[in-house]
């Protein structure tokens, strides 16, 4: 792809680009907020030199191998309506590894009187240990994706992204459209034009660049009208003047020597992989979700170069000092129904890195408000649930269902514990610990624990549901015992369900068979849930499903006996 052939963009590949790019600056801003709780501040070397530039590499390198897979796969199949698979930083891996493993590092070390910009260093270290230990699972986990892709039901594999773009993606956003109405609303309806009624705008104008266009225009001017309507953000000259100075050359940096002295200590990090692995783990699945969510829509990759690509890119922000995974989007229809192609990718991964290595990320942000982008966003979480029904057979309709409401937990979870973090009064760990049990901690009848329970795996918890349901829609029993034996396993190995509470709303997995290989007993006034009796229900599942298929099979074999019996007979006479 040539620099003319890019700058040949048509509507679909810029709504893309933009609604991309929004995502991706949505991201990389988290970074700069979320790092600083472990005091690498906005304008910190580790920040601007480091961490914000290998993130800009890692994005680069993977949208331009998807931007390249999807133009080789329209010239292979003689198609100009490929879309290319969407690409960024893993938001649940940002969010989990700064709170699970950099804080409490960065935490540790102060305690241990460390300096602040020595704990920050350590903090960092341990991010990139976790970010790279992300990547090689999704590298070698490239090797036999395809295998477990292929023998799935789709509506397990799609019930999953339904759920979370339920939640994560559609309800998050239109919360916030609907707190700032006028800057991320108003934009909306120029989205639903475009793509409801397939309105054609004068001069051919994307729907999408509208939307951010009139959101960034309501956000400068209604506050000098109508100031008591904008809740958020408040635009300034003063803001746009402030971020010029994080302008400068910040190219990327290697960190590899950094990640081979921590490596060499493995006490000090090993403690993390409770963490690093589950996490790891999610982010192969969820890729591999989206790469069947990708096929679904009519654009078939290759799922092992797809995954490899992907673990690649994490690979190379660990050895450029990004902590934070990249990862194949959720979304692909979504991009696909804003008639995005090939271009919007390249294009995307091309801005962003401009961006980070000259500064620009906060001037960006300073001029065009993110809330205008949100209704680009939205669309996209429509599209994914509507696609988990429309794609698998209706009579697996009832299996995609089930598989949702894991995740409808995990978001429901999420706001809960951000309750409780917000009113600093009453903890979980608090609540779940008094006396009455697990049962007495409820908020409207809806049970605390039960929402951590399903929170805890999730994505594993939905994939395994819709399975079992749509396996036995087909009456596959065999297939259906299979998941369940799946499901009992991983549950008792601590990747669903289970969980502990160390202190106040901090909740993390919990493996107790640690403890059989001299790990550490959880201490005196941690809560724990190991799950023993969800691991036990699911293994009964499968027993119950066994039993059925092995009557089943004995009726088919005695049934062909005595088919073969009459043949034999016909014959003979």
């Amino acid at each position: 792809m040539n620099v003319k052939s890019l700058l040949r963009i048509d509507r679909g590949d810029l709504d893309g680009f933009l609604g991309l790019l929004i995502d991706n600056l949505v991201q990389l801003l988290m970074i700069v907020g979320l790092c600083g709780l472990c005091g690498i501040g906005a304008d910190s070397e580790l920040l601007l030199d480091y961490i914000l530039p290998g993130a800009a590499v890692s994005i680069l390198i993977g949208n331009l191998f998807y931007s390249w897979q999807a133009s080789r796969l329209a010239k292979q199949e003689g198609r100009d309506d490929v879309t290319a698979l969407p690409y960024g930083i893993n938001t649940p891996s940002l969010i989990i590894y700064i709170f699970f493993v950099m804080l409490p590092a960065f935490n540790g070390q102060q305690a241990a009187g460390a300096s602040p910009k020595e704990a920050a260093h350590f903090a960092w270290q341990v991010g990139l240990i976790a970010c790279l230990g992300s990547g090689l699972i999704e590298f070698f986990g490239s090797l036999f994706a395809e295998f477990i892709r292929v023998k799935t039901p789709r509506a397990a594999l799609l019930s999953t992204l339904a759920g979370i773009a339920i939640g994560f993606i559609a309800m998050t956003f239109a919360l916030r459209m609907f707190a700032n109405p006028l800057v991320a609303l108003v934009p909306l309806s120029f989205l639903l034009l475009s793509y409801f009624s397939n309105f054609q705008f004068p001069y051919g104008l994307p729907g999408g660049f509208l939307a951010v266009l009139v959101g960034t225009i309501f956000a400068w001017v209604c506050p000098l009208f109508l100031p008591e309507a904008i809740v958020k953000p408040s635009m300034s000259w003063e803001a746009v003047n402030d971020s010029t100075q994080f302008l400068g050359l910040h190219l990327p940096r290697y960190a590899g020597e950094t990640i081979l002295d921590l490596i060499l200590q493995p006490t000090v990090w090993q403690g993390y992989l409770t963490v690093i692995v589950p996490m790891g783990l999610f982010n192969l699945l969820g890729s591999l979700q989206n790469i069947e969510s990708a096929e679904a829509a009519g654009d078939k990759f290759h799922t092992g170069m797809s995954l490899a690509a992907n673990g690649i890119g994490t690979i190379s922000a660990a050895f450029l000092g990004s902590c934070f995974p990249t990862t194949i989007y959720i979304g692909h229809p979504g991009w696909k129904g804003l008639g995005a192609k090939s271009k919007y990718s390249a294009l995307n991964g091309i801005v962003i890195a401009a961006a980070a290595f000259t500064g620009c990320l906060t001037l960006i942000s300073s001029i065009i408000p993110l809330d205008a982008g949100m209704a680009i966003i939205l669309w996209i979480g429509l599209i994914i649930t509507a696609q988990a029904f429309q794609t698998t057979p209706n009579t697996h309709a009832p299996a995609v269902a089930m598989g949702l409401f894991p995740a409808i937990a995990a978001w429901g979870f999420t706001i809960v514990q951000g309750a409780f973090n917000t009113a600093g009064g009453t903890t979980l760990l608090e609540v779940l610990s008094k006396e009455g049990g697990v049962y007495a901690a409820n908020v409207n009848d809806f049970l605390i624990h039960g929402l951590i329970v399903l929170e805890r795996g999730y994505i594993f918890t939905c994939l395994l549901l819709a399975a079992i349901g749509a396996e036995l829609i087909e009456r596959r029993y065999f297939q259906a015992a299979f998941w369940s034996g799946i499901a009992a396993l991983l549950t008792y190995l601590g990747l669903m369900h289970a969980y502990q509470i160390p202190f106040g709303n901090v909740v993390d997995f919990y493996f107790h068979w640690f403890e059989w290989f001299g790990g550490k007993e959880p201490a005196e006034g941690v809560f724990t849930f190991n799950a023993m009796g969800l691991a036990a229900s699911y293994a009964l599942f499968g027993l119950v499903f066994f039993v059925i298929a092995f009557k089943q099979r004995l009726r088919e074999l005695q049934s062909e006996a005595a088919h073969e019996n009459q043949e034999s007979s016909d014959e003979e006479d």
